[in-house]
């Protein structure tokens, strides 16, 4: 018997889902695809024709927490008209979420490692570098920030707060370097603008 469209949605998601929970708590190399079918309560064919492998559903995970952090992060940022609030909501939200619990085994640990850099860089680059990118450029166009290279930019402040990430993550008073880091943010960002 054939599944509805969104019988299978339902089955991708509950997978998905559990797969999160389960990459977050084990990680990636103590996950097994035959618990994550059993609590799915569906057959590890099932679990294959869905996601090609485990890396495969890990990729697919990863992606989601990255979909789910752009959409924070635009959220967040149009909580203001100002261009330059904007930018500095939507750096601090990025921050905020990526530091997360649940976020950072998948997302520092794991990703980079399982996915390899390339792939690594391209979701990053899909999901955050490419937003990033828009705001930069609307505040060139509007003389905010000052006339330099906006790639180069781009890849600055986001590898600058991908490296932040880590060295929060990597503090036991996370909340003491979450505003440490803060701090350095908007001197950082102070230095961009165009007097």
């Amino acid at each position: 018997m054939r599944k509805s469209k969104t019988e299978t949605e339902h089955t991708i998601n509950n997978l998905m889902k559990i797969a999160r929970q389960h990459f977050t708590d084990y990680g990636y190399a103590k996950v097994t695809l035959e618990e994550i079918a059993k609590e799915a309560n569906v057959t590890r064919g099932a679990l294959y024709h869905h996601f090609k492998n485990k890396k495969g559903l890990f990729l697919a995970v990863f992606e989601d927490i990255q979909k789910e952090m752009g959409e924070y992060v635009e959220t967040a940022a149009a909580k203001s008209n100002d261009s330059w609030q904007q930018l500095f909501n939507g750096c601090l939200a990025f921050l905020e979420s990526a530091v997360e619990s649940r976020h950072q085994r998948i997302l520092l640990i794991d990703g980079p490692a399982v996915l390899g850099w390339d792939t690594f860089r391209k979701m990053d680059e899909k999901y955050s570098m490419n937003s990033l990118k828009e705001q930069l450029q609307l505040m060139l166009e509007q003389d905010i920030i000052k006339p330099i290279s906006l790639d180069a930019l781009t890849h600055f402040l986001s590898g600058a707060m991908n490296e932040a990430v880590l060295w929060i993550s990597g503090h036991s008073d996370q909340k003491g370097s979450m505003g440490e880091a803060i701090i350095v943010l908007q001197h950082l960002l102070e230095g961009l603008r165009n007097r």
